[in-house]
């Protein structure tokens, strides 16, 4: 079993937001594979369902980003999964919109949900899927107003894409084809797609 969890924060305010693109994310991994994630449990709103014959929970937790750690952790005791059985996908501002980068571990690259997430399980050896969420173009305006930003048109269209192409690499990172997943999907979507 893995846990797949998706990063953003609880309520309306928020949706369509740049930090929130995990929970996006996670909204179209559930439709997809026609998973329910609606119940309550693990400071979070999860489901269980299956993809391609493996047992997933589908996760986003309402603790807001920055104690994203606090409900990843109530579930992988729960579950007494060690950290590598969770796969975490988020927003990265380094990356330009949609960008997809796959890491099976790494740094908290300045992402405060991660911060919590390695500071609550004590490691930093899981799965993350990052997905660009680009820089301010105005460099007037601050990084947490940029990730708190509501998505344009455009931006949201080249997220679809990287949705397409998160629920493409997620069956083969849940068979443990890690290095075929970075190898195919890390960099997409491309611009002529």
């Amino acid at each position: 079993m893995k846990i797949v969890a998706g990063l953003g924060n609880p309520g309306s305010k928020y949706d369509g937001t740049r930090h929130n693109i995990g929970f996006g994310a996670i909204d179209y991994i559930a439709h997809h594979f026609d998973i329910k994630v609606n119940k309550l449990g693990y400071k979070a709103l999860y489901g269980q369902g299956m993809i391609n014959g493996e047992k997933v929970i589908l996760i986003k937790p309402q603790t807001f980003m920055n104690l994203s750690g606090t409900s990843l952790i109530e579930a992988m005791n729960f579950y007494k999964l060690p950290p590598e059985d969770l796969i975490v996908i988020h927003d990265d501002i380094d990356l330009p919109t949609g960008k997809i980068r796959i890491r099976t571990s790494g740094s908290t690259g300045g992402h405060n949900g991660i911060k919590d997430i390695i500071l609550r399980l004590n490691s930093d050896k899981f799965i993350r899927i990052k997905i660009g969420a680009g820089m301010p173009e105005n460099n007037k305006i601050d990084v947490v107003n940029h990730v708190l930003g509501t998505l344009s048109k455009q931006e949201t269209d080249i997220l679809d894409k990287s949705a397409e192409i998160v629920v493409k690499a997620l069956p083969l990172i849940l068979k443990g084809n890690i290095s075929l997943a970075m190898s195919k999907y890390n960099g997409m979507p491309n611009a002529e797609e």
